[in-house]
């Protein structure tokens, strides 16, 4: 019996605990998921934005180059002559203008109507700021075929890069001159209309880019197939911009003519953005112009006809007036599309002293110097009023 019921008391024992509640199992809370934070848009690239200088004509008459000469140092020195136009093409990113003469290391010097100048003029304009020169012009074969090789080689020497004439066949060959613009690649290329009647070297007819077939006759055939061509290998090296840096129009007129303005028209529509024009000793008006692409877009090219001189000793009307055109360029780096967005210039007088030890000196229009005498504040007066006049703003 005592074994019965300690073998009863012991089942239900068993029950019991098979029927107790079972311990509690801790279970972690489950971890909060983050809300993500919002994927910030990308802020738009900045745009590129860079200026371009242009100066008018180069022209080297004797009285300029006599005035250049340095007794004390023995030397040609052209620096203090355009001096006051140095802020405006050294503070440019890039500087432009039009050499209309010859250069060499060696005399005899000439003006007009063969150009000959020391080839210091290339040191010393690489000096003040310039970096390409267009050698196309109506005297570049003032001194035959030697006199163009001369030049270039005084350019090349002086760390200034040249459109428009050529050594060689090789070098005729690729037209463009790519330059770093601040940042923007601009394509140039540069022509002429023709060379004062002076016939292409023969065999080497490759030495001058000329925009006309007739240029020793009428003057009146533009050479398409060569500016369609040339424009066409210039956009195919995608440069942000094209510009063509030509030297046409008649001299001493203040305004353009339709000629001027269909030439324009033919070159923005095969890819030029800027073209900037010299050759009528004066300034002449500047504009947009816009025309069907090759492509059959819309395109909006501006338009310098002239500047006038930059620096010469002409004394007919206007001759002596000029202006340092700065151009505002910018790519939007979001779409990629360069364009110019700006223009201003600082009007500019090549003033002739007498009596001085500096004869020629291109002066600064937009500010009247202190203690300028009546003669010369009238003067500046009126370059100043001529250039507002004629670029019409």
């Amino acid at each position: 019996m005592h074994r019965f019921a300690a073998l009863t008391a012991a089942l239900l024992l068993a029950a019991l605990a098979g029927c107790a509640a079972p311990a509690p199992v801790s279970t972690p809370a489950p971890e909060a998921t983050p809300t993500p934070s919002p994927t910030p848009e990308p802020s738009p690239p900045p745009p590129t934005v860079a200026t371009l200088a242009v100066c008018g004509d180069v022209m080297t008459h004797l009285p300029v180059t006599n005035d250049a000469w340095d007794e004390e140092q023995g030397i040609y020195d052209y620096t203090p002559i355009f001096e006051q136009a140095r802020p405006y093409v050294e503070g440019a990113d890039y500087a432009v203008a039009n050499l209309e003469t010859t250069l060499s290391p060696q005399g005899p010097y000439s003006g007009y109507p063969a150009f000959r100048a020391p080839a210091a003029l290339a040191e010393d304009l690489k000096e003040v700021g310039f970096d390409l020169l267009l050698t196309a012009n109506n005297h570049c074969l003032d001194k035959g075929y030697d006199g163009l090789v001369s030049t270039l080689e005084a350019l090349d020497e002086a760390g200034l890069a040249h459109v428009g004439t050529y050594a060689s066949a090789e070098e005729a060959a690729s037209p463009v001159s790519l330059a770093d613009v601040g940042g923007i690649t601009v394509a140039f290329l540069g022509y002429t209309y023709g060379t004062n009647g002076i016939p292409l070297p023969q065999g080497k007819e490759w030495a001058v880019n000329l925009f006309l077939t007739d240029y020793l006759t009428t003057l009146s055939t533009p050479d398409t197939e060569k500016l369609e061509a040339d424009l066409a290998a210039a956009r195919s090296m995608e440069p942000d911009l094209i510009a063509v840096m030509i030297h046409w129009g008649v001299e001493y007129r203040t305004e353009q003519n339709s000629y001027q303005e269909e030439m324009a028209d033919l070159l923005i529509a095969n890819g030029a953005d800027l073209v900037l024009g010299g050759h009528s000793h004066v300034p002449q008006p500047m504009e947009t112009r816009t025309v069907t692409g090759w492509d059959g877009s819309q395109r909006t090219g501006f338009v310098c006809y002239s500047l006038g001189n930059f620096i010469s000793s002409q004394v007919d009307p206007l001759t002596d007036t000029t202006a340092a055109l700065t151009l505002e360029l910018t790519r939007d780096n979001e779409t990629g599309e360069t364009a110019v967005t700006g223009w201003s210039y600082v009007p500019m007088l090549m003033v002739r002293r007498n009596g001085t030890e500096r004869v020629f000196t291109l002066t600064d229009a937009s500010v009247i110097p202190a203690g300028a005498d009546g003669s010369l504040v009238q003067c500046l007066e009126e370059a100043k009023e001529n250039c507002l006049e004629i670029f019409g703003f």
